[in-house]
């Protein structure tokens, strides 16, 4: 062996030797089973049982990022970077969040890691293990933020998120391609079938009836609006800002041979033009998007659209908490997954509603369900890891498994709800529905 080659070798241990003592400082209260495995192989193990997940570090930069800048998130930027790969259960590895976040140290033990952590050498110009996932090094310039919810910027934010490609996201989802909330009749039930209960039961709460007009605002890949014409007898049309989107429903009205019940337009909500177009309007798992100061607006168009015996179902995401507060999760969801989401609580979102002159007839509470849903989609897609890397690179791979993962946690934590709010125009009106939900479970006959 050379000199310069002890030299390195003689480097590495040391090295090794810094991360050790700063991974048991931040780990040895750890609750949970984990191991850390640094770039020369050596590896650490945390609690009294075989590891639920393994942590690996292709190189000391990542550890000395998370020291230096105290943010968990430079972890996450790791990861999906694959300076830092994951093993094992994805579920389990969320809690290094959790416990990265609840950390308190002395004066002296912050000075003992902060000096560890700074003779830890920078790996700006180090290149990657061998070991680490065969992925480019280019900086992740997709992963951006966009601010405010202007047209344009909603325009972006959408394409962001849903043009990734339609090939990617057939992969794991349903096979009507619903990317919202599914609706379990019990746990075992299949994603595709719990799917087509959620689109029934979207047509039967707006008690659709043939010859009737259907708004879907942000209509996704055009499940509602098809799955409404083809079993209810309405003209429904869908409105998207998703090229992707449109493009594939246009194909999939065509191909079911819908073209005289069913319409999509590329087009933001605020361009629908007219009054009291539509019996009945439905919005799912789009109004995330709308940004809280919107909203007024959001609801104000639905209002306005929406004839005056007619029926409004908007279903969305809440938080548990008012506002669009700054947190480790708002910060990680904005910056990698929905650059434009927003969410409120259920209370502000009907407060809202109300003031836009909407009587609000149901709100149905769906938590379980998203966590069943987003559970059946992380399983998918882990499955199809292959299939999906032909479509989008590791690093979106990475993002997807990682922020479904940590949103059903979310859901079952009651960190976030989702809701269906079943609305109408306020009036004197008494038979807006039934006056019992029997028929939303029951088939009637007519």
């Amino acid at each position: 062996m050379g000199r310069e080659q002890t030299e390195l070798v003689i480097t590495d241990v040391v090295e090794a030797g810094r991360a050790k003592r700063i991974l048991q400082c931040i780990f040895q209260d750890y609750n949970g089973n984990l191991a850390v495995r640094l770039w020369n192989d050596e590896t650490l193990r945390f609690g009294a049982d075989s590891p639920e997940t393994t942590l690996i570090f292709h190189h000391a930069q990542p550890l000395r990022d998370l020291i230096l800048f105290r943010d968990p998130l430079r972890l996450a930027e790791a990861y999906f970077a694959g300076h830092v790969s994951l093993e094992g259960d994805i579920y389990a590895s969320l809690r290094l969040k959790d416990h990265l976040q609840s950390l308190s140290f002395s004066i002296r033990e912050k000075a003992a890691l902060v000096s560890s952590a700074l003779f830890l050498k920078g790996s700006s110009g180090q290149e990657m293990s061998a070991t680490a996932s065969p992925m480019q090094r280019a900086p992740l310039s997709r992963l951006r933020s966009w601010r405010g919810h202007s047209k344009n910027t909603n325009r972006n934010a959408i394409a962001f998120h849903y043009d990734v490609s339609n090939e990617f996201y057939s992969l794991w989802l349903d096979r009507q391609m619903v990317y919202s909330c599914a609706y379990f009749e019990h746990h075992d039930e299949s994603l595709d079938q719990a799917q087509e209960n959620k689109l029934e039961h979207i047509c039967r709460k707006l008690r659709l009836k043939p010859g009737e007009c259907l708004l879907d605002i942000g209509c996704g890949w055009g499940a509602l609006i098809r799955w409404a014409a083809r079993h209810y007898g309405v003209h429904a049309h869908g409105v998207t800002l998703s090229r992707n989107q449109y493009e594939y429903g246009l194909c999939k009205i065509q191909e079911e041979g819908l073209q005289e019940l069913v319409t999509l337009e590329l087009k933001d909500y605020r361009d629908l033009e007219g009054e009291a177009r539509f019996d009945k309007i439905a919005s799912v798992g789009m109004f995330e998007h709308v940004g809280l100061k919107n909203l007024p607006v959001y609801f104000a168009t639905a209002h306005r659209l929406l004839k005056p015996d007619g029926l409004f179902l908007n279903h969305g995401i809440t938080s548990d908490e008012a506002g669009w507060l700054k947190s480790l999760s708002t910060e990680f969801i904005n910056r990698y997954v929905f650059p434009d989401g927003e969410l409120d609580t259920v209370s502000n979102i009907q407060r809202v509603m109300e003031r836009t002159r909407f009587e609000i007839l149901d709100v149905e509470a769906l938590r379980p369900h998203y966590a069943l849903t987003l559970r059946h989609w992380v399983k998918r897609l882990e499955e199809r890891r292959e299939g999906a890397l032909q479509h989008v690179s590791e690093a979106t791979y990475r993002v997807w498994c990682l922020y479904m993962a940590a949103c059903a946690l979310q859901f079952e934590k009651g960190e976030v709800g989702v809701y269906q709010i079943l609305a109408a125009k306020k009036g004197e009106r008494l038979d807006a529905v039934p006056l019992t939900r029997r028929d939303l479970y029951l088939k009637v006959s007519n």
